[in-house]
């Protein structure tokens, strides 16, 4: 079974990643962070893009810790000790460095938690009563995610939850069969062809984003082709943020039976609404009953269902529908 609009997995995806997590001595202490999972299962599939903002930026290698301090709002980055504010400089190199990375068409990106420069939420900003507030972002996790809104970006920490992992990674794929899409020019038609490959991925998300996007693709013919690209961008990743649950999913798969329901004997339609249903409750994975939708997809060919993304939007192989 091939899927429409695949991601072809022999080509890796470029994805940017703090330095440490690959496992290289950059932190302040002179150690590293190595995520085994981001390295060995991830790295089958990405090509990670190394950066280190603190080193890269002239820092040493160990060097004295930095902090953020004062609005949370707009915070500073000082030595924690002497107090020498190197803020400004960080916000020339991360400029410098963004416009680079804009070249490589990164299409996800994985920072370090807690860290000054790179922490993506949750970081801590000292007030100048002495308080400190888990309020703050890494600077230059802000100028990155203020210069591309719409990349898929996390931290290891938050990575260790199961659905927050499965959720990034499917947006990682996803938004690369996006650019792909922009980059061999989209037309209306090609965007049809897009929207109704990934209706169902975006049912299981969001039903309110869309069915915004089926309006937005009726009236595609009545707007500028570079309004409707970034419109249909911003609203697809943004539905693909909001996290899919059982109940979606199995809203999914009942739509995507009515396609071969009527090719189907009685038992076999009665099984496929069982697993449907002990998947709704948690009692079996979500490949369990999407194994036999596949498998009477095979015997009862239905073009339009092999076309969706969502039997297929990452590789089977990182097994992310196989936990309950």
């Amino acid at each position: 079974m091939t899927t429409a609009t695949s991601v072809d997995v022999a080509a890796k995806i470029k994805v940017g990643i703090s330095t440490c997590l690959l496992g290289r001595n950059v932190r302040y202490d002179g150690g590293h962070q190595r995520d085994a999972y981001l390295v060995e299962t991830l790295g089958r599939w990405f090509e990670y893009v190394s950066v280190c903002p603190e080193v890269e930026m002239g820092l040493s290698i160990p060097r004295p810790a930095l902090r953020l301090v004062g609005e949370v709002a707009a915070p500073r980055m000082v030595f924690r000790e002497s107090g020498e504010d190197v803020s400004d400089r960080m916000a020339r190199w991360s400029k410098a460095r963004l416009d680079l990375l804009a070249e490589l068409d990164l299409c996800g990106y994985v920072f370090k938690s807690d860290s000054p420069s790179c922490g993506m939420e949750r970081v801590k900003v000292h007030a100048a009563n002495g308080q400190a507030s888990r309020k703050g972002r890494g600077l230059f996790a802000a100028a990155l995610m203020a210069r591309f809104p719409l990349l898929p970006v996390e931290e290891e920490g938050r990575l260790h939850d199961v659905g927050i992992r499965d959720n990034w990674i499917e947006r990682v794929f996803a938004y690369r069969r996006w650019r792909d899409a922009v980059a061999a020019g989209l037309t209306v038609g090609r965007l049809v062809a897009f929207h109704t490959a990934h209706k169902f991925q975006v049912l299981s998300h969001d039903p309110t984003r869309y069915r915004a996007l089926g309006r937005l693709v009726a009236d595609a013919k009545a707007l500028p082709r570079a309004q409707l690209v970034t419109l249909y961008g911003e609203l697809f990743m943004a539905a693909l943020t909001t996290r899919a649950t059982p109940g979606k999913h199995a809203n999914v798969l009942q739509h995507l039976v009515g396609f071969v329901t009527d090719a189907l004997e009685p038992a076999d339609r009665a099984e496929l609404a069982r697993l449907i249903d002990d998947y709704r409750k948690g009692l079996v994975p979500l490949v369990v009953p999407l194994t036999l939708l596949r498998h009477h997809v095979r015997r009862h060919p239905a073009p339009y269902v092999d076309g969706q993304t969502y039997l297929d939007p990452h590789p089977r192989e990182l097994l992310l529908r196989n936990h309950a």
